[in-house]
């Protein structure tokens, strides 16, 4: 695995966006996290809505920009996921 990794999603070269996959573990679990738990809550607060109208464009949108910190967080876990079975096979 390379030390730096870009992340999923985009497709230009040179990247901009990188993991440091040699980070400390707890780093990365908590980079991760923080984008799981933000993109929760903006959930929750649409889902607990009481009244929630919106158009399939700006739905469409919305799930296009909530994808973004899901896909980075996926990346991480990867990256955390790689690095334990390396721990184990080592």
């Amino acid at each position: 695995m390379n030390r730096y990794m870009p992340i999923t999603g985009i497709d230009i070269t040179p990247a901009a966006f990188l993991i440091d996959t040699e980070a400390p573990l707890d780093v990365l679990q908590a980079t991760a996290d923080y984008r799981f738990r933000t993109v929760t809550q903006v959930l929750e607060n649409i889902a607990f809505r009481e009244e929630f109208s919106s158009d399939t464009v700006v739905l469409h949108d919305f799930a296009k920009l909530l994808v973004i910190p899901l896909r980075d967080a996926c990346d991480l876990m990867d990256v955390i996921g790689r690095r334990l079975r390396d721990q184990v096979s080592s």
